[in-house]
This record gives structure tokens, sequence and C-alpha cells, in this order.
């Protein structure tokens, strides 16, 4: 048994690809990477530093001696200068020059950046894949009428598919945005203490040009193409805070597709993949609970929430910089993503083992249509010879009736039997039964859903095709 509290979000939830970004030897192996390129760049505008010294560094990238590390965070309390002292003690000949001229954002806010755009990338990849497998099902059952629902009342007849490209473009929306995201994501850069870049001017003797190149020079090395041109000693918080309501902007429309779908497992029309073995309750042994899609509720919850912590630290940072937010960002950044890629990994899993039930929605569809057909069956009506006006009236009342009985007795609706009977529309049974085809009431719902998928979902599921071959995430449970 296990003695200490483990986060769920490893244990249960997200993939292990996600979780070893935010991990410690993702970051301190970053760091690591981050003064080798430091010193390169120094070397390169002209600092005494030498091939050797590089060399040493480089052969000790990914070999941490954390215990060392630890030992020596004891008595210092510094983080950042404990590792200086390690990498130091494995690579003496650099020990004098790592580090040089860097305060500790150096290390830790670009490595913070370079690991946020590396899960913004997983994260459009999980998208991407969600997206396709939604799409599949889309054009599966873009023909299929259901009773389309407003306020969760019967409203006029859509489809399964179509009602699956609404999500679809939920998804789609974020995928804009993440992507918008990622393509100006920016390094810190070297700043300095308070973001004057004053120690590297000094060691660049008062050369401006070597002091602007050396920014350029790291982000390079590190495969970015910008930087922030001002900054105090901190990359601007803002950038968390709108990195954040991009993953909240998918945790909702997660939320969305997971709520849908509880009611439609209510309703018994589509339910999430239920395993041969599996459990739905522990009294109850005939349930088949929506446990996946509430589990997305469950996370999609937390997100949205989470969210507000970058914010409020944005907007709280005292001049240059404070500490207030570091404590919060270790926290509150990592676990946004990892919750969103639980969520990504449940949204696909449910996607691609989703059970469709035709009977079911055929027989909520029957029971509601003839309310829908009343316009239809007022327009014929109206060819034999009726008064519009005069027809409406009757036609509510008898709809009225006909809810009542539904709703007060229990029984079927009798709706166009009472038509049928009444003389003022001139219409049998027989030609009522043949206005009641489903599919004549779905308007363009199937052509809205080819379309949309051809025109606007299919282009990018192409040029991302690479990103679309790798099998699921399993569940952890």
């Amino acid at each position: 048994m296990k003695a200490k509290y483990e986060t769920p979000l490893n244990a249960r939830y997200a993939s292990a690809e996600m979780s070893y970004l935010f991990s410690p030897d993702k970051k301190f192996k970053t760091w690591r990477k981050l003064w080798i390129a430091l010193a390169e760049a120094e070397k390169e505008l002209g600092l005494d530093i030498t091939e050797e010294q590089i060399a040493q560094m480089k052969e000790y990238q990914e070999d941490i001696n954390y215990e060392v590390a630890e030992a020596r965070e004891k008595v210092v309390r510094h983080d950042v200068m404990s590792h200086v002292y390690a990498y130091g003690q494995q690579a003496p000949k650099a020990e004098p020059i790592i580090h040089l001229g860097a305060t500790s954002c150096y290390v830790g806010d670009n490595t913070d950046i370079i690991i946020m755009t590396e899960a913004m990338h997983l994260i459009r990849k999980k998208l991407l894949q969600v997206i396709k497998e939604l799409s599949q099902f889309a054009l599966e059952y873009k023909d299929m009428p259901t009773l389309g629902f407003t306020h969760f009342q019967p409203a006029q007849t859509t489809t399964v598919g179509k009602r699956a490209s609404l999500w679809i473009q939920d998804l789609m929306m974020d995928l804009e945005d993440i992507e918008y995201q990622i393509s100006k994501a920016k390094l810190l850069g070297s700043k300095g203490t308070t973001g004057t870049q004053a120690s590297f001017l000094e060691l660049f003797d008062g050369d401006h040009e070597k002091v602007k190149k050396l920014d350029a020079i790291i982000a390079e090395k590190m495969g970015f193409t910008d930087w922030f041109q001002v900054s105090g000693q901190t990359y601007p918080r803002k950038l968390d805070a709108q990195i954040l309501n991009v993953l909240s902007s998918i945790a909702q429309s997660a939320y969305k597709f997971s709520n849908d779908m509880r009611l439609l497992q209510h309703l018994k029309e589509v339910e999430e993949p239920f395993e041969k073995n599996q459990i739905g309750s522990s009294a109850m042994a005939y349930k088949r609970n929506p446990m996946r899609c509430e589990r997305i509720g469950a996370l999609a919850r937390y997100v949205i929430a989470d969210a507000i912590n970058p914010a409020i630290t944005a907007s709280t940072q005292w001049f240059e910089r404070t500490l207030d937010d570091s404590a919060n960002k270790r926290i509150s950044i990592p676990e946004a993503f990892l919750c969103v890629d639980a969520i990504l990994i449940l949204y696909r899993n449910v996607v691609d083992g989703l059970v469709v039930y035709p009977k079911v929605i055929e027989r909520h569809l029957q029971e509601e249509l003839p309310f829908m057909a009343t316009e239809n069956i007022m327009m014929d009506a109206v060819k034999k010879g009726g008064n519009r006006q005069e027809l409406h009236e009757r036609i509510r009342i008898h709809s009225m009736e006909a809810g009542k009985m539904v709703k007060s007795e229990g029984k079927s609706n009798d709706l166009l039997q009472r038509i049928a009977q009444d003389d003022m529309f001139g219409l049998t049974i027989e030609e009522l039964n043949a206005i009641m085809v489903p599919k004549n009431f779905v308007g363009r719902a199937p052509q809205q859903v080819e379309e949309y998928i051809r025109d606007y979902v299919q282009p990018i599921l192409e040029k991302n095709k690479d990103l679309l071959t790798e099998k699921q995430d399993s569940l952890h449970v």
C-alpha cells in the first residue's frame, strides 16, 4: 500500500506521454539543454568558452546526478543553484561557465514555455484524432432521422450524424485556438534579473548587437523562431492565462458532448461502450451507467475552474516579478494539461465505441412526429380548399388534446386519428400516414454533414494524416 498521496491524473487518467512532459526528469534535462545552448551562443559571440567545456556539458546532458542536486538544495535552499552545482560536479571543466550571466528564470521560464508548447502539440494531435473518429460517426449516421430537442423538449427532426457535426464544430473551433496559440510561441530568451539584459551587456563589453543576437541564437537552438522582445524577470504570466483558456475551451466542448451523451443514454438511443465484464453499479446489477462520459464531465469541470488560477496570477504580479506565481504554476498548469489529455483519451474511446439503437430512436421519433408534421398537414389541407387560419386553430386544438392524452393518461399520440375524423381537413388516415416519413422532415441535415466534413474537416485531417495513425491510449480503469 502506498503511503503518500498520488495524483489520480497520473495514476488513473492521463497518458504516460503527457505525464512525462511535466515530470522532474523532463524539466531538469531541459535545463541542461538550455545551459548548453547558452554556453554555445556565448562562445559563438566571442566569450572565452572552449569546445572542451561544451563537450563535457553535452556528455552529461541526459545523465543527471539527482542525489547531488537534492543534497545541495537542502543546504542552499535554491533549486537552480543546486542543479548548477550538481552539473559542475560532473563537468568540472565547464563549471566556471555554467549559467554564465543568467538568472534562475533563464532555465525555469524557458523550460516552462518549451514544455507547454510540446504539451499543446500533443493536445492538438489528440484533438485531431477525436475529430477524425467523430467525422466517421457523423458520416455513417448522417441520414438517420432522430428527434431534435430544444430545452430538452421535442423539436424538429434532425439526424444522428447532424448532431455529431455540432460536436465536431466545437472541437474545430478549439483546434483553431490551439493552433493560433502554438503559432505565436515565444521563448523568454536571456533577459537577466529585471529583464534589462544588464549582465549580458557587461559580459559582452557593452556590445548591444551581441546581446540582441544572444536571444536569437538561443531561440534557434531550442527550436523557436521568436522570443519576447521585452520582459521583466519572467515571461509575461498572461501567457499561462491564454494557454489555459484554450484548454478550458476544449474542456467545455468535451463537457457538452458528455452531457448530450448522458441524456441520450438515458433515452436508450445511443450509449457509450460498455465492456462484457464491466459493473455498472455495486447494488443494481442491471445498470449501465455512462461512467466514461461522467468522468469527462468531472475532469472538464476541474479544468474550467482551474483556468482562473493563471488569470489571477497574471493580474497580481508586482512590477518585474513576484514569487507568488511559482507554487500555483507548479500545480495549476500541469494539472490542466493532464486533465485535458485524459479528457481527450476518454472522448476518443467513447466515440470509437458508440452504440446506436435505431429502433428506439425511430419509436421516440414516431411518438412526436405527428406534432412536427402539422405544418405539412395544414398545407395539404389548404391545397384541398381549406382556410389556413381556420385550419391552424383546429390543428392547435387537436394537438393540445392529443398532448393531454399522452401526458395525463399515458396513451399513445392519436393526433392523426383526430385530424382524419375532422371533415375540415379532408384528409384520410392513409394520406396522413403517407406524410409521416421521417426523412421528409430532416431538412438539409444529411447534406450539411457531407458538405461540412468534405469542405472544412477533411482537408485538415488530410493535412495532418501522419498524426492520425496512432492507436488509442488505453484507459487505466
